[in-house]
């Protein structure tokens, strides 16, 4: 999930179909198509791309698949916030299946059995990079902004963060899950985030070259070979590279207070600015949120994967009624005052024992 919200109206009451489907040259190319929102992902849309990787799966025609996002600007900027928090309010449930399903889905791209290359071109946040971080084969352009930004509403990285973030190098991930901070491309690729960088104007092409590839034996090299002519899977000077040593000390700290009071300390200059701006962002998020992500991060690091999406769901199942959800959404999205009340409103507030109860069953029950 994400802060994205729906804005998107159809025009002159026209309805679009929210994910376009066909197959050309042996590839099933799916598109999420609703631009003007960011291609914001509905249940309706899980549903569709569940239906239509379970129908290829099944199809000996279809090789592979490719995903892709409607227009320049996103290819999928996150699940469509406003709907689950317009569920929750109203005592309905779709809050609840729409994250039963799409951690289905996700998990299912994780497990397909025919190779998936994700277009990452645009925006890919929250539940964007829970579409693509299963594919075999995922490309990012210069357009390309990646993060996991939930804590900044209040919410936890899930669509299996706690299975891909505890496993870039290093901190790297617990520093992009609980900060929520975009990357570009070179820092993408530096994560293992990404594969291959392509320049957007050259996407076309790519197109062109799918539909004349000639296939062999195996659909993934066929694939990985076509992408070889065309991309590359390193880019110069990652800012991540240089922040690595910084970041790997702080976010190895205990707890979400420690690796705040510590950056504010900082003086060596070459750490000195990005310390300070990360102190100062940490402190317009969530708390709890920061600090329950953190937690979920180092048990995800040691659990397989169905058992990450278990984890998350378990929290996902409390976090309505016990987190920071519905407040983040109402100052950001809703009033859009954008002063947050957090519940606890601090980092001093935090309670170790309140963070560690939402995780207190699922431990009980040997997971």
């Amino acid at each position: 999930m994400t802060a994205q919200v729906s804005s998107e109206a159809s025009s002159a009451g026209v309805v679009h179909d929210e994910v376009l489907a066909h197959v050309r040259n042996h590839i099933g190319h799916l598109t999420l198509n609703r631009p003007a929102g960011l291609n914001a992902i509905t249940l309706d849309m899980v549903r569709s791309l569940s239906r239509h990787l379970q129908d290829w799966a099944n199809d000996p025609e279809v090789y592979a698949v490719v995903l892709r996002g409607a227009g320049e600007k996103a290819f999928c900027a996150g699940g469509d916030i406003r709907s689950l928090y317009d569920s929750f309010k109203n005592g309905d449930t779709l809050h609840q299946d729409f994250f039963v399903e799409e951690y289905a889905l996700d998990l299912a791209i994780h497990r397909y059995r025919k190779p998936v290359l994700a277009l990452m071109d645009g925006f890919v946040l929250g539940g964007g990079m829970g579409l693509v971080q299963g594919a075999d084969l995922r490309v990012v352009t210069e357009r390309s902004r990646l993060a996991m930004p939930e804590v900044a509403i209040g919410y936890f990285p899930d669509v299996g963060g706690s299975y891909f973030l505890p496993r870039i190098p290093g901190e790297l991930g617990v520093y992009l899950g609980v900060t929520g901070v975009q990357i570009r491309a070179a820092d993408a690729l530096y994560c293992g985030l990404a594969d291959w960088y392509l320049d957007s104007a050259r996407l076309a092409d790519l197109d062109q070259r799918l539909d004349r590839l000639k296939w062999h034996d195996s659909p993934l090299k066929d694939l990985q070979g076509l992408l070889a002519g065309l991309a590359v899977q390193q880019l110069p000077d990652a800012p991540l590279a240089a922040l690595r040593p910084a970041i790997d000390h702080f976010f190895a700290l205990p707890d979400v207070p420690s690796i705040v009071e510590q950056l504010q300390q900082v003086t060596v200059a070459d750490s000195h600015d990005w310390a300070l701006t990360t102190a100062s962002l940490m402190q317009t998020r969530s708390p709890l949120a920061m600090a329950v992500t953190l937690q979920m991060l180092r048990r995800g690091r040691h659990l397989p994967l169905e058992q990450c999406f278990a984890l998350e769901l378990h929290l996902d199942r409390q976090w309505f009624a016990r987190g920071d959800l519905i407040e983040g959404v109402r100052a950001l999205l809703i009033d859009k005052d954008k002063t947050p009340r957090w519940n606890p409103p601090t980092l001093q507030a935090l309670e170790a024992d309140h963070v560690e109860s939402f995780f207190r069953d699922f431990d009980k029950n040997g997971n």
